[in-house]
């Protein structure tokens, strides 16, 4: 409730600008309406209040005043009024992500069968069904990172060029999981639509920045013994604000990472298209009705 206070305002405010003859006709008929007003030239004010029968009381229920009233309330109606923002209806519903995969010889490792990153890959393949349609990146990484493909709805692309990875492929050895994260977070700064990284690693080096400019999530290509325990991991998760998702032997894992992706950052936005503000005027709508009813009062037109 306070934030929408906060971001209260109105989409065309220029037709506030109605008021000031809406109040104008007003004070004008209240002008002609007063019966009194020849009698204050010719009367003294003290003497002509106890020679008119009711001359001090206004209703303030009356035609006059309840049109004002109306006439405001509606003017605020087509205004506006707003304070809340919400996605627009044209914006792609799916947030982009960039999977970034450690290729290096401790991915080789067989106590995930086939291999560590085998299994990375499959998990990949199956997260890529759930985010069907969505746009997804691949950064590999080893001694050095390199941008294999910016986020692109094509999955069979993606999983295709995943599959040919290898660490003998790779140009220096070692573990530049830092910089991997840095690139692809460009990538996502690049195509303007938001979204999140999702790191595929069995290890990590010790990190000095922890700035990832996206939403990291880490996702531990280890024995679930293990991947609890892995204290590089741990570490990195810690610099790089991210969630930690361990792998599981079911689906459980992938359909964790499915939620994440598609809930992490904020909504991308439709292109050409910037901030919607909810319309709220519709809520006048009660109160315009409820004023339209006292006109069916018996004398109301003639009063």
């Amino acid at each position: 409730m306070t934030d929408a206070l906060a971001h209260f305002h109105f989409l065309r405010p220029w037709w506030l600008l109605l008021i000031l003859p809406a109040l104008g006709l007003w004070w004008l008929q209240r002008r002609e309406a007063d019966t009194t007003a020849r009698w204050r030239m010719v009367i003294d004010p003290a003497l002509l209040r106890h020679l008119i029968v009711d001359g001090e009381a206004r209703r303030w229920l009356s035609p006059e005043n309840l049109l004002l009233a109306g006439w405001i309330v509606g003017i605020l109606a087509v205004a506006g009024p707003t304070g809340r923002q919400v996605p627009s209806p044209f914006a792609q519903a799916a947030r982009p992500a960039m999977f970034v995969l450690e290729v290096t010889p401790s991915m080789q490792e067989r106590d995930l069968a086939p291999t560590r990153l085998d299994r990375a890959r499959q998990k990949m393949a199956d997260l890529l069904k759930l985010r069907e349609g969505a746009p997804t990146g691949l950064v590999a990484y080893a001694g050095s990172a390199h941008l294999v493909l910016p986020p692109t709805p094509d999955a069979a692309v993606l999983t295709s060029m995943a599959g040919a990875l290898a660490p003998d492929l790779m140009p220096r050895p070692g573990d530049a999981l830092g910089d991997a994260v840095k690139l692809a977070s460009e990538a996502l700064q690049r195509g303007g639509a938001g979204g999140s990284i999702l790191v595929f690693a069995d290890s990590a080096p010790a990190l000095s920045d922890g700035s990832a400019g996206a939403p990291v999530t880490l996702y531990a290509i280890l024995p679930p013994e293990r991947a609890a325990t892995e204290p590089s991991l741990q570490a990195a998760a810690t610099t790089l604000h991210a969630d930690r998702v361990e792998l599981s032997l079911d689906d459980r894992d992938v359909s964790a990472l499915a939620h994440r992706l598609a809930s992490a950052g904020p909504p991308p936005p439709a292109s050409g298209e910037g901030a919607r503000w909810e319309e709220a005027g519709y809520w006048l709508t009660p109160v315009l009705a409820l004023l339209a009813l006292v006109w069916f009062r018996r004398g109301w037109m003639l009063a």
